[in-house]
């Protein structure tokens, strides 16, 4: 009796796959701010998840213990913008008492840069060029898309403490309908890859908020120490943009430069310039990988090419949201059969 016949393995039809990633990756574009405004809400459920697990534990119902979240979420933004405002409005009024100062400096330094440019090109006609070698727009352009403008950033936003406490009142029920929807065999792996997301996002988010923190007062310190005029309001600045994925150092740089350079001889810049490297390569090499490495579980070229993807799709807030996004595809690769061989090709 000739053995049973073995079904051949099904294979998979690319063409049909490619279409489907097209067609998702259209629908990521145009529901940009959409999507953008649900991850960054989902990213604040998992930060405050934990206050209302404990305000709940305290016998609150969970519609109230997830409202005082929220409200202590929107007194710590309030509090932050206060003091960022008053900070930025005592910044502005001494501004023009060194902005001559400034104006001369970089008038010194295009005027320099524009006879070495006649130097090497002699040929050329003189004419205004850019110092820096870069278009300026283009860093603008980069830094605001996917922001939008600042009506549609208002109404986005007023969004984001309304979604948030319903991912928080309702987390019980979205998770366990959320598992609902897969087959009986795949329920117990779609709640451990949830439940595992979430430690993630959490983890995630505390971190960064952590090495922020870390930044900002080594800054705040270090430009006492030198003497940085405005140290209380640059130091902080400095220390979160340094947060910023690709661009930190570049944006880290830029405040207390554009500060310094109305105080400061160019050797003082130049030493400003080594401390905030030196405390952009300290987080980079040892905070990070202490506080974020183990949780995210990403090697380097795919954090690189996740920056490159999500900062080419949503702009700035692509660069922001590309690691934990990243991070998260992991884990569902990991836990799907077929895509587990992804999974370990984006892991450590």
């Amino acid at each position: 009796m000739p053995p049973p016949a073995v079904a051949a393995p099904a294979r998979r039809n690319w063409p049909q796959i490619i279409i489907a990633g097209g067609v998702i990756l259209f629908f990521c574009s145009q529901a940009e701010i959409v999507l953008v405004v649900l991850l960054l809400s989902l990213l604040l459920a998992f930060i405050l998840a934990p206050v209302a697990d404990y305000l709940e534990r305290l016998k609150l119902p969970r519609s109230v213990a997830s409202a005082i979240a929220v409200l202590i979420l929107l007194a710590a933004a309030a509090g932050s913008t206060y003091l960022s405002y008053n900070q930025a409005a005592a910044f502005i009024h001494d501004l023009p008492k060194y902005s001559a100062k400034v104006r001369d400096q970089v008038s010194r330094w295009q005027a320099s840069a524009a006879r070495f440019d006649g130097e090497a090109r002699p040929d050329s006609p003189a004419a205004p060029r850019n110092v820096l070698g870069v278009n300026p727009s283009s860093w603008v352009d980069l830094i605001s898309r996917g922001v939008g403008s600042v009506y549609q950033v208002l109404i986005a936003a007023s969004f984001i403490p309304f979604l948030v406490y319903f991912m928080l009142s309702w987390h019980r029920h979205a998770r366990s309908a959320t598992v609902m929807l897969f087959r009986m065999e795949h329920r117990h792996a779609a709640y451990v890859t949830m439940g595992l997301i979430g430690k993630m996002m959490r983890s995630f988010m505390v971190g960064n908020l952590l090495v922020g923190l870390f930044m900002s007062i080594a800054s705040t310190i270090a430009f006492a120490v030198l003497q940085l005029p405005f140290f209380y309001f640059v130091g902080p600045l400095s220390g979160f943009l340094s947060l910023v994925p690709y661009l930190g150092l570049v944006l880290a740089l830029l405040p207390p430069v554009l500060v310094g350079m109305g105080q400061m001889d160019s050797g003082g810049i130049i030493f400003l310039v080594v401390t905030v490297l030196a405390l952009h390569l300290i987080s980079l090499n040892v905070l990070y990988p202490k506080m974020l490495g183990n949780r995210v579980q990403l090697n380097p070229l795919t954090v690189s090419i996740s920056l490159l993807f999500w900062g080419w799709l949503w702009g700035a807030m692509g660069l922001v949201l590309a690691i934990p996004l990243t991070a998260a595809m992991k884990i569902v690769f990991d836990h799907i059969d077929v895509l587990r061989p992804y999974g370990a090709w984006l892991g450590e």
